[in-house]
């Protein structure tokens, strides 16, 4: 008969060790669960961020917007040019175009920079509340999302963010 794989088996102890624990000591560990999702969507660090990085890009966003309407402008007296005319201008929209799609572009790439740059930002933070927030609640272990199933009694998320916003979005107390 063939053996389960080695991963199986250490997927076994640590779906066993906190029984295990538990077991050997007079207190049964302390399980808590938070939904990852929920924190990274609601932390104020993290809505901070966004507020950063749209006023970040406010002013780029809104003179793309202004290309574009420019653009589609020129399309459209361009159909009511004569010939000579209107291929002259297809050279100012075509170029028009090219340098929209490029600062579109551009644009798109250094906002996802920066989003992961906030991100990586406010996920240490997080970590570290979560980490705080066990410490200080004797928990032994904290499972973050995604898990299978977690019942609401063991979800911990509502209040680490409580406590995300009572250190008003500034990370964790020290």
């Amino acid at each position: 008969m063939k053996q389960p794989a080695q991963p199986a088996r250490w997927m076994l102890a640590l779906l066993l060790a906190p029984a295990l624990a538990s077991a050997q000591s007079p207190a049964p560990a302390r399980i808590g669960y938070v939904d990852m999702k929920r924190l990274l969507d609601n932390a104020p660090q993290v809505v901070a961020g966004r507020r950063t990085l749209e006023r970040e890009f406010a002013a780029r966003d809104t003179a793309l917007k202004a290309d574009e309407q420019r653009l589609v402008e020129l399309r459209r007296k361009q159909g009511t040019l004569g010939k000579d005319e209107a291929d002259a201008l297809q050279r100012e929209i075509d170029a028009l175009d090219r340098s929209i799609k490029r600062n579109r572009e551009t644009m798109r790439n250094e906002l996802k920079t920066r989003s992961d740059q906030e991100l990586d930002k406010s996920w240490r933070q997080i970590n570290e509340a979560v980490v705080d927030f066990a410490r200080d609640q004797g928990y032994d272990l904290i499972v973050p999302s995604p898990v299978v199933y977690a019942s609401p009694r063991v979800d911990v998320t509502d209040r680490i963010l409580d406590r995300l916003r009572r250190d008003g979005g500034k990370g964790t107390t020290p």
